[in-house]
């Protein structure tokens, strides 16, 4: 081990542990200064100008308060293309993925798409790109959101329309008619913020993450009441769920009248996602 990784580690490992360290000492030697993973790997000594020492320590001084390595690179993989984030909005997760790909898998060319709390636009920005003959339209009740959004659109170049509106308040249009509405909306309830890690609580909106805990389907329920008047006959709604909330989701949807509810698991064995149809 050379002295930048060994001080990388020295730095790192008060605050996280020994293999996570490690982990990350890897991705800012060769993600973030650009050194070869061969050389890395060799445990080849460094030789850092000193803009790139001025840079090492300020990504040490941002990684020591928790700061989500995806916030400090300034962006993220999302099925093969790279998203832009920042503070303020939401770190795609591969669960996320998941959706996507269980939409794609299922929804016809030139459907009509709703993507309720687009975050950074990876969902309505990834169908777009994929769906080329479809329409999506993409909400949010962040301002900061939106423009991270947009952005990521405009680079990509994706078609996605983009509204500033609250999913809890908002009255919808009468051109507001969809094939299909999908929705990652917050789901962690305020009781499990004890077991998540600091880099999430103190750095990831909250507004973008929690429920009540006495409503945790407040979402849900709102987005499928609207569903109920924006989808099209045949229309389905694709949700991303905290896996606690499986058999509820599945109770909720029947009873408002939906048809077809499916439940189903991610990649980690987790109930994950809901698709019910109109």
């Amino acid at each position: 081990m050379n002295k930048t990784v060994a001080y990388i580690r020295s730095r790192l490992e008060p605050y996280y542990p020994a293999e996570e360290a490690a982990v990350l000492s890897r991705v800012v030697c060769c993600d973030l200064l650009g050194v070869a993973p061969v050389d890395y790997y060799l445990g080849k000594d460094m030789v850092l100008s000193p803009e790139k020492e001025q840079k090492l320590e300020d990504i040490l001084s941002r990684l020591s308060r928790f700061e989500p390595l995806q916030y400090i690179e300034g962006s993220v993989r999302f099925l093969g293309r790279e998203f832009r984030v920042a503070p303020g909005v939401l770190i795609p997760r591969p669960e996320t993925e998941e959706l996507v790909e269980l939409v794609l898998r299922e929804i016809p060319a030139g459907a009509r798409v709703l993507d309720v709390g687009t975050g950074s636009g990876c969902i309505a920005v990834s169908l777009a790109k994929e769906l080329p003959e479809s329409s999506v339209t993409a909400w949010d009740v962040s301002p900061e959101a939106i423009g991270v959004a947009r952005a990521n659109a405009g680079r990509l170049q994706a078609e996605v329309r983009f509204v500033e509106c609250d999913v809890l308040t908002c009255q919808p249009g009468a051109d507001d008619r969809y094939d299909v509405i999908v929705s990652n909306p917050p789901y962690v309830t305020e009781s499990e913020k004890r077991d998540m890690e600091p880099n999430v609580l103190q750095w990831e909106p909250s507004l973008a993450l929690f429920v009540p805990d006495d409503d945790p389907l407040r979402f849900y329920r709102r987005i499928a009441a609207l569903g109920r008047g924006m989808l099209n006959d045949g229309g389905r709604l694709y949700f991303e769920i905290n896996r606690a909330m499986g058999h509820a989701m599945e109770a909720m949807l029947r009873a408002m009248g939906y048809v077809g509810v499916r439940v189903l698991k991610d990649l980690s064995r987790n109930a994950r996602f809901v698709i019910a149809e109109k």
